[in-house]
């Protein structure tokens, strides 16, 4: 092709000019008249050619990579100074995915786990825990495969979309409950799955977000290598997992971001019933450093239908969930509020501190007592070395009606975490950790014979990769 055979012909004879003025060097160098001058032209002639040579180099390489481009590999490959073809007829290198994909990043984790529980408890199972609910058993907590392609407004481009696919045990927690999923087998491996797009108002970002997405009620999130301690808190198992529908977020400035949601109900990927759950939030950065997160939630969490046995029905019944149903006459209609709050202060590069406190209240009908539980936790997480780093968390929960554990009782949990970073993408977290209760509630060993208290250590091991910075 004319325009990358022609700077090749230059090159070509930018070489044997610089050839043929090496050749002369010598020359010039037998006939000096006057040795010390004619020294020193030759010597800054022979540093020119020099210049000359890296400069024909430089051009052999560029021509390489815009012959390249012609061919329509896709790839462009910028070839070394003084670096030879091995092959003229060599296949190029393929594109990686996210040269195909723009501002694509793609993502891994892997989350494992050993846990060893003191009242070797009958059929190994840790009560009130999230994800580490297995004794003496070796787990895989959760496998994920996050693909973002986020909004980028400095390059013009409002849209974007994110999927987080999950497998492992974690899934179970989050989406086997069939009394908030009508389908959970449908949406286990859906973690997250939402579009953005991006309007600036008066100069600054409102981001529009629909589909599902990871639930921000609450400090503590899904991402092990994200979070303060390996197990999760309490709090965390209680409050929402995740919601689906709209959310938009608006930062006013660097020091106020406001929050809206409107979805379909806690953990409901599809409704249940014809109440839409909303929620208000704010967050605030008064100092650097310091962020102080206040939510509102108001929900109604009681199905309207419930399933029914086709025998005998002479009505034909929607079957949209695999089994008939029919609406419920004088369906529950009580609401569900959420009053979250929490804090997060980086006091130093290496002191972390962090509180967080909540109350919910949830009413069967409009008229109904509200049934209350309320509580809070407090975090504090120091950077010893690079690597190695301490936390703390301790916790309390008032169960008043039994709405998270299923029995009234007064909780509280102490966690201690030691975490060694052996490189980047490779994180070890040993764990001990107190539950205890004002009621006998634990499982022990012996059928009927229940504890107060359970103990735990745990050992976590996480791997990630991918092209993600900050938190996921």
């Amino acid at each position: 092709m004319p325009g990358p055979n022609l700077p090749k012909q230059v090159a070509v004879g930018l070489a044997m000019t610089a050839s043929a003025l090496l050749l002369l060097l010598p020359r010039a160098n037998a006939q000096q008249a006057e040795p010390s001058a004619e020294a020193q032209r030759i010597e800054d002639l022979s540093h020119e050619v020099q210049e000359l040579r890296e400069l024909v180099r430089r051009l052999e390489g560029r021509i390489d990579e815009l012959e390249g481009r012609a061919a329509g590999t896709g790839v462009a490959t910028v070839a070394a100074p003084g670096a030879q073809n091995e092959s003229a007829g060599a296949p190029a290198p393929s594109a990686p995915v996210t040269a195909l994909l723009p501002g694509t990043t793609l993502n891994a984790l892997l989350d494992t786990y050993y846990d060893y529980n003191t009242n070797d408890p009958l059929g190994r199972v840790n009560y009130l825990r999230a994800y580490d609910v297995s004794s003496n058993s070796f787990n895989i907590n959760q496998a994920d495969l996050v693909i973002e392609n986020a909004p980028q407004l400095s390059a013009g481009k409002r849209y974007g979309v994110r999927i987080d696919l999950q497998f492992g045990q974690a899934t179970e927690t989050l989406q086997g409950n069939s009394l908030n999923e009508l389908r959970p087998d449908i949406w286990r491996n859906i973690f997250q799955a939402y579009g953005s797009y991006v309007i600036p108002v008066h100069g600054e970002p409102l981001q529009l977000d629909f589909g599902k997405w990871a639930s921000s009620l609450g400090l503590e999130g899904n991402y092990t290598q994200d979070q303060i301690n390996y197990s999760r808190s309490l709090w965390f198992d209680y409050l929402p997992f995740y919601h689906s529908g709209l959310r938009a977020s608006y930062r006013i400035d660097d020091d106020l971001q406001l929050n809206y949601w409107i979805v379909n109900g806690t953990e409901e990927t599809e409704a249940d019933n014809n109440f839409k759950d909303q929620l208000l939030g704010v967050v605030v950065t008064p100092l650097k450093g310091l962020s102080w997160t206040i939510n509102y939630y108001l929900g109604q969490e009681h199905p309207d239908i419930v399933y029914v046995s086709p025998s005998g029905s002479t009505t034909l019944l929607p079957t949209q969930q695999g089994t008939p149903f029919e609406p419920i006459v004088n369906a529950p209609s009580g609401r569900l509020q959420i009053y979250d709050s929490y804090l997060t202060w980086q006091l130093s590069d290496a002191l972390l501190l962090a509180a967080e406190a909540d109350l919910v209240i949830d009413r069967l009908y409009t008229y109904s007592p509200g049934q209350r539980t309320q509580g809070g936790a407090v975090y504090g997480r120091y950077q010893l070395t690079p690597r190695v780093a301490v936390a703390l968390r301790s916790e309390y929960m008032e169960d008043r009606n039994g709405l998270f554990s299923g029995t009234e009782q007064y909780l509280r949990e102490g966690t201690l975490t030691t975490e060694y970073r052996l490189a980047d993408g490779f994180l070890v977290r040993g764990e001990l950790r107190r539950d205890a209760s004002s009621r006998r509630y634990f499982l022990t060993d012996r059928l009927g014979l229940l504890s107060n208290h359970q103990d735990t250590a745990t050992l976590g091991v996480v791997w990630w990769i991918g092209q993600k910075s900050g938190p996921w």
